[in-house]
């Protein structure tokens, strides 16, 4: 008889997919509509088309794995290495974001941020090529670095039930080598382009509040989109690590807990993605009503 805790990882791997892959596939149709339409996709929308294509393939590998430990309680070290690099890579598509995000709305004059203003918006294509070459390697060495040995431990009890027993041993130089490149790096430059987009903001707003020139106060929805779009990122980023961080701890009995949460982390941000980009909310939108109208046509 298959145990609770298989049949929860089970449950949340099929749920997943029912929501993280219509989610984000219609991110990345709604982008390539917009290419259609005007030829070009503004620095935000390609990182969005690269953030959906990547949670589809993240969503796809994240559900095969728990559905190997159901399975066999063994995991391919292709499937771990490809989680660690699409994971890696969503991360930096995070800072880059907020990179954008920063530079076109703060103005700063110091040189790093002109130079990051430049390339994110000449250059950001072979930037996230760049990104993802150098987020390879990293994703191996996060492979190495830790060895993952599971089996089924039967209960004692009367239902006979098994459990899921992992265990792990960690290259503690290795780890924390590619995860300070591949997660603490783009982490910390993300949350600095926060501090500064937030405090631009509230001194533009200060300033225009104490204005006694009359002029008229300029609309900042766009920014305060933009602000509460890597808030929401930087804020499910933490939580995957630290659940992700749980999922180490040896013999735990939050293990399963931990995996069912990773489960639905593309599906989340999709949802971050669809509140930050109006254009994708109308396309979407529209396409649904004109299916609905067909259909009753018909």
């Amino acid at each position: 008889m298959m145990s609770l805790h298989y049949v929860s990882l089970l449950v949340s791997s099929a749920l997943g997919l029912v929501l993280a892959i219509p989610s984000n596939t219609c991110i990345v149709m709604g982008n390539l509509d917009i290419i259609r339409k005007k030829g070009k996709l503004s620095p935000s929308d390609v990182i969005f088309l690269g953030k959906g294509i990547v949670n589809i393939l993240l969503q796809c590998a994240m559900s095969l794995r728990g559905m190997l430990y159901v399975l066999s309680s063994e995991v391919n070290a292709f499937v771990n290495t490809s989680i660690y690099f699409l994971m890696y890579y969503s991360f930096w598509l995070t800072f880059w974001l907020s990179a954008h995000y920063c530079t076109s709305i703060t103005n700063l004059s110091y040189g790093f941020f002109i130079w990051i203003k430049r390339i994110v918006s000449n250059f950001l294509s072979r930037l996230l090529f760049l990104t993802a070459l150098g987020m390879f390697p990293v994703s191996v060495l996060t492979n190495w670095a830790i060895s993952e040995e599971s089996h089924i431990q039967s209960s004692e009890n009367s239902t006979g039930d098994s459990i899921i027993n992992v265990s792990y041993q960690v290259n503690i130089s290795y780890f924390m080598s590619a995860n300070t490149l591949g997660c603490i790096l783009p982490f910390c430059l993300s949350l600095l382009c926060l501090v500064l987009t937030f405090s631009f903001l509230l001194r533009h707003v200060w300033r225009v509040k104490n204005n006694d020139s009359g002029s008229t106060r300029p609309n900042l929805q766009a920014h305060v989109t933009a602000l509460r779009t890597i808030f929401f990122l930087l804020l499910m980023f933490t939580f995957f690590c630290m659940t992700l961080v749980g999922t180490v701890r040896p013999n735990s009995s939050l293990l399963t807990v931990f995996l069912n949460v990773l489960l639905f982390y593309p599906s989340a941000e999709a949802a971050i993605i669809f509140q930050a980009s109006n254009k994708l909310r109308r396309i979407i939108l529209r396409r649904f009503w004109t299916r609905i109208w067909r259909n009753s046509e018909t």
